[in-house]
């Protein structure tokens, strides 16, 4: 049988499963936070009436066979728990066919939780996760050498990642092309984080370097990641830079840190040693078993005849961003920021208690944990765990659609001071009192100036655009 082991590649193996683990570890806390709250039996779009409607092979979920929010939290809990073991390593040590099975059963129930997600679990980095987390089933153990059609497969997938983000720019805003597109984008980005408004007031010369370095990141360097080494290596590490960039300039869940992990794959042993002497050398590790070698081949096969549609998109002069095409996420096409926003608008709750509204009413906010609120409170980094909620608040402004089956569900559990929904926010002006009325409110905001932010101490200024949602109230006990 052809030799497919990759002996050198052992650490790179170890990033990425202990990478992978990691992120899971968040994915499932983030589900076992969060779930209940957003698609739970109660939640503000509930899973039950998905499942009701939506067959198993449109949305391949165990949670077909029976939903309840005390599954939902085992399922993530057992998944947290599992990841945890992948990070220490236990995992890795077993016996070859438990640790497939772990990896299998993480993919199996992280899918099970994405897919009856609905718009909470839209995001590009979930399938980006879900196909990670399946190539991770054949990685294989720390006795056994790594494959290397699986770390081609890790590389082809940081390579549609990146290439594809990449032809989407090109294709899309033309700010990309006269390389103007920082100078608005760490302002107007889903989630600013400490850094975001320093990166901001950067010199426009240097947002014409980030802009070129993005072409250069996207554009040239993942055909590199198929060269010989140590040239692969190379590539893989200046991608990595600019992914962790962007950790450090934004806060964009585990969609950079998936990323990294997948290029990890491009680093050879000999190249990480040589950069990190410190690192610990490999050990000798035996072949893989055949049929464990045969099915690496098979999935491999598999994954580029999958392959057929996500590169016929990235081709496509109509190239789809973040989308799967097949019900199990196995192989995805990708992209982020094809267009960029120039002006910030949030939508800003607010609340009363008065009984009767006057000119004179006083009304008080409903603070998030990581969007923009108060104009003197710090971007806070937040990443790699995601906030499900403030992400798509700032789709709202960007396009009503992205709220419309959650969004008035969401005002009338504040009304309620549902307790699970107020433990998504960072502060509710009531407390777990009702408020009276509560109402919606578009701001325009952007990053205050270098004298602003010494002369008043705020990140951002503000000011109302035009009511969102007018003011209402609960009748009786039922939603209005």
């Amino acid at each position: 049988m052809l030799e497919l082991s990759a002996p050198d590649f052992q650490i790179a193996r170890l990033l990425i499963e202990r990478g992978l683990g990691a992120i899971y570890l968040v994915g499932f806390l983030v589900g076992l936070r969060q779930f209940p709250a957003l698609c739970g039996e109660r939640g503000l779009e509930p899973a039950p009436r998905f499942l009701a409607v939506v067959p198993f092979l449109r949305a391949p979920s165990l949670f077909h066979l029976r939903y309840s929010d005390r599954l939902l939290r085992a399922t993530a809990a057992l998944g947290a728990v599992i990841s945890a073991l992948v990070v220490v390593g236990a995992v890795s040590a077993a016996p070859l066919p438990v640790t497939m099975l772990a990896w299998f059963v993480l993919w199996a129930l992280y899918q099970s939780i994405v897919n009856v997600g609905g718009t909470f679990y839209g995001f590009g980095w979930e399938t980006l996760l879900l196909e990670a987390g399946f190539l991770a089933i054949f990685l294989g153990n720390a006795a056994t050498a790594p494959l290397w059609p699986v770390l081609l497969l890790f590389s082809w997938l940081a390579f549609r990642v990146e290439f594809g983000a990449g032809l989407i720019k090109l294709r899309g805003d033309s700010c990309w092309r006269d390389l103007s597109c920082m100078d608005h984008h760490h302002e107007t980005q889903p989630m600013p984080n400490p850094l975001s408004w320093f990166a901001h007031r950067a010199p426009r010369a240097f947002h014409r370097l980030e802009a070129v370095g993005n072409h250069i990141a996207q554009l040239l360097l993942p055909f590199a990641l198929f060269l010989p080494q140590p040239f692969a290596s190379l590539a893989a590490v200046l991608m990595i830079a600019t992914q962790l960039y962007l950790v450090v300039t934004g806060n964009y869940a585990w969609l950079n840190w998936v990323t990294v992990v997948a290029l990890a794959a491009g680093l050879s042993d000999a190249a990480l040693l040589g950069v990190v002497p410190a690192l610990p050398a490999p050990g000798a590790v035996e072949s893989a078993p055949v049929p464990f070698q045969a099915m690496a081949l098979a999935v491999t096969v598999l994954v580029l005849a999958l392959s057929y549609w996500p590169v016929r998109n990235m081709l496509s002069s109509r190239q789809r961003m973040n989308a799967s095409f097949d019900p199990f996420h196995l192989v995805n096409t990708y992209g982020a920021f094809g267009s960029v926003t120039r002006s910030r608008y949030e939508v800003v709750v607010e609340a009363t208690d008065a009984h009767a509204l006057t000119a004179d009413t006083v009304w008080r906010e409903y603070e998030f944990k990581g969007k923009p609120g108060d104009p003197r409170r710090m971007p806070p980094q937040v990443a790699p765990y995601h906030l499900r909620l403030d992400w798509l608040m700032w789709f709202i402004p960007i396009s009503p659609r992205y709220g419309e089956g959650w969004f008035v569900r969401f005002l009338v559990r504040l009304l309620e001071a549902d307790r699970p929904t107020l433990r998504l926010l960072r502060s509710a002006p009531f407390a777990d009192a009702r408020p009276t009325f509560v109402r919606a409110r578009l701001f325009l905001y952007r990053f205050t100036t270098w004298r602003e932010r010494r002369e008043t101490g705020g990140w951002w200024v503000r000011e109302p655009v035009m009511e969102y949602v007018p003011p209402m109230r609960l009748r009786g006990a039922g939603e209005p």
